[in-house]
């Protein structure tokens, strides 16, 4: 197929990587002309992805009009706060009908709207979206290392479209049929890697990692079940698998800020300091600022750290001496964890 990726950034490139090896054809846009002319002079993403050579067959352009044409299917791998108006700039020349991935981990500040609502609400009602998430750190997709992802959509037929794009022996690809699931989870956990991360900046241990990726799921779920989605898809891929690699990974660029702001970093240095966007610390200011209605402790404290100053030794204290209650609420329905049919 002819393939357009928006978005150059390390997990766009990656995605390119994998769609052209696949022998489809790719063009992977960018927003800054200057960059695109070094990534196509010297056939490497040094900002984003150093190291990794780009074949000469993967065309890479600032035009959004060159990016979309005659493509058959659109990868949407933009940072959730410039999402918005970089759709609307593809908005002119996106093909009527064709499938749209969102690659996308985030929730957009203000309106709370996940990446595939922004597309939506850009593209139009009838726009056929496909979420794809999972545990996928960039720089491990584009060396070949076995990865396993999953594509979700309300409509069966483009999940199993995606599927087969982008599946090989080295990137599997299962197929959801709750994309909101699957969304949320790939946005909550970046909040659970930066407190994982001040974890591991004040040596807590490992019992209290632990217990933070098993909490910080439940909090994930009991969210997500709040927007619509399948409390049990946070058991899988997108929700725990996802969780897992960003909150112990050193790719983990998330784990990484909560490690530095532990060790007392102000935000705003660490953030000059990185090209790569930390969407975690974007998504804890949309959520955490108790505007969800929704019991999210990790969350909250995160967002003390990043936004009021909070120290991050006093965040752990207050999560430890919360007041007594069971493990789980009964009323919520099925653990995030509880059994769910064979696959």
């Amino acid at each position: 197929m002819r393939t357009g990726v928006i978005g150059d950034g390390g997990w766009g490139t990656a995605l390119a990587l994998v769609l052209h090896g696949n022998g489809h054809a790719v063009r992977l846009w960018g927003a800054f002309p200057d960059y695109v002319a070094e990534t196509r002079r010297l056939r490497e993403n040094r900002r984003f992805l150093p190291g990794v050579p780009l074949p000469p067959g993967l065309e890479v352009t600032s035009e959004p009009a060159e990016c979309c044409a005659g493509a058959e299917l659109l990868l949407s791998v933009v940072p959730t706060p410039f999402l918005r108006s970089v759709a609307g700039r593809f908005a002119p020349h996106l093909p009527q009908g064709i499938p749209l991935i969102s690659a996308t981990k985030g929730v957009e500040q203000g309106s709370l709207a996940r990446p595939t609502e922004v597309l939506r609400e850009t593209f139009g009602p009838a726009a056929r979206l496909v979420v794809v998430s999972g545990p996928s750190h960039a720089e491990e997709v584009a060396r070949g290392l076995p990865t396993t992802v999953v594509a979700a959509s309300a409509r069966g037929e483009d999940a199993r479209l995606v599927q087969a794009a982008l599946r090989n022996d080295r990137f599997r690809v299962y197929t959801n049929a709750d994309p909101v699931g699957v969304e949320l989870g790939g946005a909550l956990k970046n909040v659970i890697a930066l407190a994982a991360g001040i974890c591991d900046g004040l040596e807590t241990g490992d019992n209290a990692k632990a217990a933070l990726l098993t909490r910080g799921m439940v909090e994930m779920a009991r969210y997500g079940a709040t927007r619509g989605a399948r409390r049990e898809t946070f058991a899988g891929l997108s929700g725990m698998g996802d969780l897992i690699v960003t909150c112990y990974s050193r790719h983990s660029r998330n784990r990484s800020v909560g490690e530095r702001l532990a060790r007392g970093d102000p935000l705003a240095r660490i953030l000059e300091s990185t090209a790569m966007v930390p969407e975690g610390v974007f998504t804890a200011r949309a959520l955490g600022a108790g505007r969800t209605g929704v019991e999210m402790p990790i969350t909250r404290e995160v967002h003390a750290v990043l936004e009021e100053g909070k120290d991050p030794r006093r965040a752990v204290v207050d999560l430890m001496t919360r007041d007594p209650r069971p493990e789980r609420d009964e009323e919520a329905g099925p653990p995030p964890c509880g059994e769910t049919p064979a696959r």
